[in-house]
């Protein structure tokens, strides 16, 4: 019996736009938000209870990173997006998790959607969206549940490593994109790993019956991939194209790094994409082979007792004049022609290279 689909299309249907619906499944996760506020001499880590809190950091010298885990929480979304003055539209595409990654322009904020892709314990992909919103002195990063791939970038905060405790907004926004993509090329390792494990095991035949479905489910793993990675390029692209007061001249050298990094990893998922077609061809033509063995084999066996047969076929009829049936030895030169008969055509076969 086939599942029951569940399309998130549904909550949309019929609403006002910019009506705040999350879309998600994961609508028991707890709000959590933390907060690093910073300059090149101080950095201050914060852990908050409520949205209200984050509200003194809009207008402040420092640069401040707002993190919100939990987009069930729309009531909390909503309030955070009134005190930073957000577009209800903007905020209508936070907890939509379907949103393609883009980018979008206002008059004092920069809002980017994108995916953040990794594996979890079962080594199953995940693809969570995360959005940002730049603004003059913050960034807000929101995404559906805790965990990211975030930690190197607060250590580096921490630490005072890099540049990032020494440049604004637009830096921090490019370190966060940066974690990002930069693990897309460990999940890009593990899809090679997997279609490298597959064409082993398909070119020594020890395959399991359901490796059909396994290379099927491969396939739906580079196509979310892809459908993840492709259309980020084109955001890094406006960004690197377009003069926005947000992004300084100077940081745009290290947005079209990242671009570069995303056309290494696309060529990379295009030629995985075309190994797992491959794949599924390279395991049907095993089967045909093994099938064309086995019907080789049933071939020859049958053609060398087919005469063996006609033979048998002939003196089994009753007829009682049949001359040779009253020669003494006429039972062993029977014998005897049968497997003369046997060996010439093994003979044959083997020289023929058919066995």
């Amino acid at each position: 019996m086939p599942r029951k689909r569940v399309y998130r299309s549904k909550k949309k249907l019929g609403q006002i736009p910019g009506s705040v619906i999350y879309t998600g499944e994961r609508s028991k996760e707890k709000l959590f938000i933390d907060v690093f506020d910073y300059t090149k001499e101080f950095c201050t880590e914060k852990e908050l209870q409520t949205v209200q809190e984050s509200f003194k950091y809009k207008d402040t010298d420092s640069v401040t990173w707002i993190n919100l885990n939990g987009l069930n929480h729309v009531t909390q979304i909503e309030a955070l997006g009134e005190h930073y003055d957000l577009h209800p539209l903007v905020l209508e595409d936070i907890v939509n998790i379907a949103q393609r990654p883009k980018i979008d322009e206002h008059d004092d904020y920069l809002f980017v959607v994108l995916k953040m892709l990794y594996y979890d314990a079962n080594e199953k992909i995940v693809s969570e969206q995360v959005s940002f919103v730049l603004g003059k002195n913050y960034v807000l990063s929101f995404q559906e549940s805790e965990g990211d791939v975030f930690d190197s970038v607060r250590n580096r905060i921490r630490q005072a490593k890099g540049r990032v405790r020494t440049l604004q907004t637009d830096y921090l926004l490019y370190v966060l994109i940066d974690a990002i993509v930069d693990h897309y090329f460990s999940v890009i390792e593990i899809l090679g790993d997997k279609i490298e494990d597959f064409e082993t095991a398909i070119f020594s035949g020890d395959v399991d019956d359901d490796i059909s479905q396994k290379i099927q489910n491969l396939k739906r793993e580079i196509l979310r991939v892809r459908r993840a990675i492709f259309p980020l390029r084109e955001v890094i692209s406006r960004i690197e194209k377009n003069e926005n007061k947000l992004i300084l001249k100077k940081t745009i050298t290290y947005y079209r790094d990242i671009y570069d990094h995303l056309i290494q990893v696309s060529e990379n998922i295009d030629i995985y994409r075309e190994m797992i077609w491959s794949l599924m061809d390279m395991y049907m033509t095993t089967i045909s082979n093994k099938m064309n063995e086995v019907m080789k084999v049933l071939t020859i066996m049958a053609s060398i007792f087919i005469p063996l047969t006609f033979i048998a076929g002939i003196y089994g009829m009753n007829f009682e004049y049949i001359p040779e049936l009253q020669y003494k030895y006429s039972y062993f030169i029977l014998w005897g022609i049968m497997i003369v008969l046997f060996i010439g055509m093994l003979y044959y076969f083997r020289k023929k290279k058919w066995l």
